[in-house]
């Protein structure tokens, strides 16, 4: 979609959540699969009684079976829908949406708003139990069981040599055409008094299977199966390794993504489209 808005159109922000379980990710497919961008399009067009589609710009793409609490998107809508309906369109939505995916809320976006490159950073929580005796089953859909227990300590300890900007390729699957330099701003996990283990991890974008990869990693760690040190130094060989596993995604959910103040929502968006390198990388 183009970076300006239309004439004769308004950017809308929506704020919204999911439980990704039934989801074949975020993007629209081909086939007919079931997706959260194609629920909330054809929803949209439904309530605003419209032959077109709008399409969403997201955020951040989620994979399938990951869930996602707050998730923002936008839409460019002609500027007489939106006057016509933004009054009754989160209720319209709500009675028109599937239970598994909610619009929180909708308003008109200021001035170089882009949910997707306007961000700064966008923070996920994978929880993830040791006990022996399982998951809860109320939390089946979103807590992994790793049966062997894990040292938090020792986790931790590899995290810290993951932060700052990097090449993550090693823990990233290759698009064509796409950098995997990231800054990874958090990367920390804590141990809540049920006994479920939630790792928090921010950066200012991520690459495909990023998350799930690190996690993967550090439970190799806290495992005892590979020693602390051992995440960066896959980090710095800058290639995959087979004993990286990609975790199961239905531990992952977005939790949330940061904008910059209004006035530096532009600059933002624009900083963001700029192809990335390390310092002292070549151009070619």
């Amino acid at each position: 979609m183009s970076e300006e808005v239309e004439p004769g159109h308004v950017r809308v922000r929506l704020d919204l959540s999911y439980d990704g379980t039934e989801f074949s990710g975020w993007a629209k497919q081909a086939g007919g699969r079931r997706t959260v961008q194609g629920e909330i399009e054809d929803a949209l067009r439904t309530v605003t009684r419209s032959r077109e589609t709008y399409e969403l710009t997201v955020a951040g793409r989620t994979d399938a079976g990951v869930h996602a609490r707050g998730q923002v998107a936008h839409v460019d809508l002609p500027r007489e829908v939106w006057a016509e309906h933004h009054g009754k369109l989160l209720k319209r939505l709500a009675g028109r949406l599937s239970r598994d995916v909610r619009v929180w809320a909708l308003r008109e976006a200021p001035g170089g708003f882009d949910a997707r490159f306007s961000a700064i950073w966008r923070r996920y929580a994978y929880r993830v139990t040791d006990n022996p005796g399982g998951v809860d089953p109320l939390l089946r859909g979103h807590v992994l069981w790793h049966d062997w227990p894990l040292d938090v300590d020792a986790m931790n300890e590899a995290a810290r040599g993951l932060l700052g900007e990097h090449d993550f390729a090693a823990y990233c699957k290759k698009r064509e055409g796409a950098t995997t330099i990231r800054t990874l701003q958090e990367l920390s996990l804590v141990r809540g008094d049920d006994g479920i283990i939630t790792a928090t991890v921010r950066a200012d974008a991520f690459c495909h299977n990023m998350v799930r990869s690190l996690i993967g990693a550090l439970l190799f760690v806290g495992d005892g199966h590979r020693p602390p040190d051992w995440p960066a130094k896959v980090l710095a060989a800058g290639v995959r390794d087979s004993a990286v596993h990609v975790v199961r995604p239905h531990g992952l959910t977005l939790e949330e993504v940061g904008y910059p103040a209004d006035e530096l929502l532009a600059a933002r968006n624009k900083e963001a489209r700029n192809r990335r390198t390390l310092p002292g990388a070549g151009c070619c």
